[in-house]
């Protein structure tokens, strides 16, 4: 028997990178998967339909960062599967400028808290109060390695993730005695769109590009597959004792 057979799950973020490569392993491993994305979801969409039948899998729009949809991913993915049993919160945003503190525009500065911190509350907000309904689940919130340490120049993801760390820590204490985990994953540079034609342009500028892997101890980047593994990891009940911790996905860049 695979390990998510006939589990519900959501996952955000699912166009592309970290996300679609969740959802792809959740439908591999028996889910039921709900997509969301503010992007387009056609072609993560005609892969899971390969691996599962079309009644189980659901894509839809949706904007972490507003509210409403928020409330609509969560009413979509009970009215279509009756419950929720993982949710993985990959959706997010980066940065595309280099900036100190004081120079930053406020209007960037404030779109990434929307997006990163205020978007992933409302996810996990919405997420808890369905799984007390059902009694219980299991929530990963896709952080960063910027959660952990300072990034110069880049302090509006910085501050949305390390708020991120903190709403996972603080979620993790108030719901362990209602058959609730919640735990999140730090990355560091792992070879999505995001990173390689982001902030850095790691794709387009190959001195970037060798200094983020001279970063990590293993010399190369990593794949969305590998943080995805850790994902699908922290979702089973192989790591049934382990809540509130952000975990680092950093080919020991941190060791």
């Amino acid at each position: 028997m695979k390990r998510f057979e006939n589990k519900v799950a959501i996952v955000t973020g699912a166009a592309s990178g970290i996300g679609r490569a969740t959802a792809l392993k959740f439908a591999q491993e028996g889910a039921n998967v709900v997509l969301a994305d503010i992007g387009d979801l056609s072609e993560t969409l005609i892969h899971l339909q390969k691996i599962i039948s079309p009644s189980g899998v659901r894509a839809l729009h949706c904007n972490i960062g507003v509210r409403e949809e928020v409330v609509n991913l969560i009413e979509t993915a009970v009215a279509s599967f009756g419950r929720i049993d993982y949710a993985v919160n990959c959706a997010g945003i980066a940065g595309k400028i280099s900036k100190p503190l004081h120079e930053y525009p406020e209007e960037e500065w404030l779109q990434q808290i929307q997006i990163n911190l205020i978007g992933t509350w409302y996810c996990v907000k919405f997420q808890l109060e369905q799984m007390l309904k059902q009694g219980g689940g299991n929530i990963v919130c896709v952080s960063s390695a910027a959660g952990l340490v300072g990034q110069p120049e880049n302090s509006p993801y910085a501050a949305s993730k390390h708020g991120v760390n903190g709403l996972v820590k603080t979620a993790a204490i108030e719901y362990a005695t209602k058959n609730i985990r919640i735990n999140a994953i730090c990355p560091t540079a792992i070879e999505t769109p995001m990173i390689m034609h982001g902030r850095r342009k790691l794709a387009e500028n190959p001195e970037a590009l060798q200094q983020a892997i001279n970063f990590q101890r293993m010399k190369r980047m990593g794949q969305p597959e590998e943080v995805a593994d850790v994902a699908l990891w922290l979702c089973s009940e192989q790591s049934s004792f382990i809540t509130g911790h952000c975990m680092a996905v950093d080919g020991g860049a941190f060791a």
